[in-house]
């Protein structure tokens, strides 16, 4: 099950985040054989690198659902992942599109110590998530991003962040599932955008987020679709 610390006195959060390093320290490497986190290959094909960097920083503009996209490949690899300052973050849909609970730290309040709390978080974990409450000064930005660094870690931002390698937004949002003003809603498509911090032209992809099997995946062009049916049967046709 997801560890959580709520709302609690300054000392005791510290010492919560001190046991959660100790005890993860005791579970898992720092240090991966790479600098590449795997995470939803659709996604992937748009980020600087062909995917997140361990080390760098990215900003989800909007969505909590695409950060979880983002966040299950590297929790199915078996990363440790920490979310702070988001409270709304739900452990269910988390294990529903396949992030892994038990390697999945929540620190929904941790008020003005974000900064610390987020800090201490990435000395022992592979994905961080922070949603700050106020802009953070350029010291500390500066600071947080030599411990990022250092420790390999990859953070992943719930709004602007002045450093960051890249941006992803969502647009152009389509549900299904409604009928005639009644029904539920099922699956939405959504266009993915990346725009890197190195320059060049945003990159985007038309995605499932998620289908009507809370999948995440790239939605097929309707053309494309039509060639795979047909191809076989004219394959069948001249045998």
């Amino acid at each position: 099950m997801a560890a959580a610390a709520g709302d609690s006195s300054p000392a005791d959060k510290a010492q919560k985040v001190l046991e959660l390093q100790s005890r993860i320290r005791s579970m898992q490497s720092t240090k991966l054989d790479t600098r590449t986190l795997p995470t939803h290959p659709a996604i992937a094909r748009l980020l600087p690198g062909g995917g997140l960097q361990q080390g760098s920083v990215y900003s989800v503009v909007g969505s909590t659902t695409l950060l979880m996209a983002l966040l299950a490949g590297p929790s199915a690899a078996g990363s440790w992942c920490g979310v702070v300052g988001v409270p709304e973050f739900g452990i269910e849909a988390a294990g529903r599109f396949g992030i892994d609970l038990e390697r999945l730290v929540l620190v929904p309040n941790p008020g003005d110590q974000w900064l610390g709390v987020t800090s201490a978080i990435a000395d022992v974990m592979s994905v961080v998530v922070a949603r700050p409450p106020k802009r953070a000064s350029d010291g500390a930005v500066a600071r947080l991003a030599a411990r990022l660094r250092q420790r390999g870690s990859t953070l992943i931002v719930l709004g602007a962040w002045p450093q960051s390698d890249a941006i992803l937004t969502l647009s152009q949002s389509d549900w299904s599932g409604l009928g005639d003003g009644h029904g539920y809603l099922e699956a939405r498509q959504a266009t993915v955008t990346v725009t890197s911090s190195t320059g060049g032209r945003p990159r985007s992809t038309r995605l499932w987020l998620p289908d009507q099997a809370e999948q995440f995946r790239e939605v097929t062009p309707l053309g494309a679709s039509h060639a795979a049916r047909e191809t076989p049967m004219r394959e069948a046709a001249t045998a």
